[in-house]
């Protein structure tokens, strides 16, 4: 399949799909040289994600999406807002207009993936670990298992200093960053899909597609 794989970030959701074509959007020059060197068979499109795939979402058999979520985040709400640190600002729509489009006008499988959001979504999700996802296709349930991390947070959810290192995510999700500068690699890693969850999905996108051609070849 051709893969539109947008706001590529270094690619968690992507690390474990195999044989496919694959283009991806980042904004972040420095950020698209990581994803570069992380798959380098990849095209890479240094560039805005949402503009993007209004132009060339026609170009492709899957769309992946993860639009920024800081804006719709619970943390964000949670600890920053509801405490005084942070000031509310507008939920970026960007997330449903991108559903909206590939929804109405695009004859592919999509799948878009953010954060669970402090308030009740406008279009109701799939929720797979702790992220929400849209798509035009079955997700099927899948049996997350509790990561190192999740599993200390609940140790340290009484202690708000304890802030889990770039380290600790690089060993959760296989990425090493040691050798990159001048980026924020805990916000990166934290940011990533987890590789396994987007493995799974992506076995839903072939499942679906097979049970689509098996209709299409008894008509």
């Amino acid at each position: 399949m051709k893969i539109l794989n947008l706001y590529a970030g270094i690619g968690g959701n992507r690390k474990l799909w195999k044989g496919h074509e694959v283009t991806a959007v980042e904004i972040n020059p420095e950020i698209a040289k990581i994803y570069k060197d992380f798959f380098p068979e990849d095209k890479i499109i240094v560039g805005d994600a949402h503009e993007y795939l209004l132009q060339h979402y026609k170009e492709f058999d899957f769309i992946w999406s993860s639009p920024p979520c800081p804006s719709h985040s619970q943390v964000r709400f949670g600890l920053g807002v509801c405490s005084g640190k942070s000031k509310p600002v507008y939920p970026d729509m960007n997330l449903y207009q991108e559903i909206i489009l590939l929804d109405k006008h695009f004859k592919g499988f999509w799948c878009v993936e953010n954060v669970m959001a402090y308030y009740e979504p406008l279009i109701k999700p799939k929720k797979v670990g702790r992220h929400w996802y849209w798509s035009n296709f079955n997700i099927l349930e899948i049996k997350v298992k509790p990561s190192r991390i999740s599993q200390q947070s609940k140790k340290y959810s009484k202690s708000p200093t304890r802030i889990f290192k770039a380290n600790d995510f690089e060993k959760l999700y296989g990425f090493d960053l040691s050798k990159y500068c001048g980026v924020d690699k805990r916000l990166l890693l934290r940011n990533c899909v987890e590789p396994e969850i987007g493995l799974h999905i992506f076995k839903c996108v072939n499942k679906e597609k097979q049970h689509t051609l098996f209709k299409r070849l008894k008509k």
